[in-house]
């Protein structure tokens, strides 16, 4: 089993009942039709030993939406672990206060192999789409991985 470390950062507004995050669903014909679980925070792997969590996540951030992250400040969130597949996955996320455009969204993309053992590789959005969210919604939407971090986002704000 091999360990996975990515960092990521939660864009989080606040509405008239409350606050709401943005997330990105899941790019590629894998999660094309789901969407309970599909949903992540902007997130992704370390590029190198010499990244620090934070540089990945704004880095990540911006390359999954095309944008840059918000200014403001940085609310610590900590980290989660849980598995994916065999692999055990360690994501640490903060949040950040902003109010993005979802159709300002420009994602970045990935290639695999489609159709699987056809020997062709197809490029897919890592995100198709981005949304605002309620917490109550968002924990719908993420993978049960991820859900702890909004807790502690309601957790951390004044």
């Amino acid at each position: 089993m091999t360990d996975v470390f990515s960092a990521g950062v939660l864009v989080f507004r606040r509405v008239e009942t409350g606050i709401e995050v943005l997330l990105g669903h899941m790019g590629g014909p894998l999660w094309a039709k789901k969407d309970a679980s599909a949903w992540s925070i902007p997130k992704g792997e370390y590029l190198s030993e010499d990244e620090s969590a934070r540089e990945a996540a704004r880095r990540e951030f911006t390359e999954e939406l095309g944008l840059p992250v918000p200014e403001g400040e940085w609310i610590d969130l900590g980290e989660v672990s849980y598995r994916s597949g065999a692999k055990r996955k360690y994501l640490t996320v903060w949040a950040v206060e902003g109010d993005l455009d979802p159709a300002d969204v420009v994602p970045g993309t990935f290639e695999m192999e489609w159709p699987p053992r056809s020997g062709r590789l197809a490029e897919f959005p890592e995100i198709d789409r981005a949304e605002w969210f309620d917490p109550a919604s968002a924990a719908d939407k993420l993978g049960k991985g991820q859900r702890p971090l909004l807790t502690r986002l309601i957790d951390r704000l004044p």
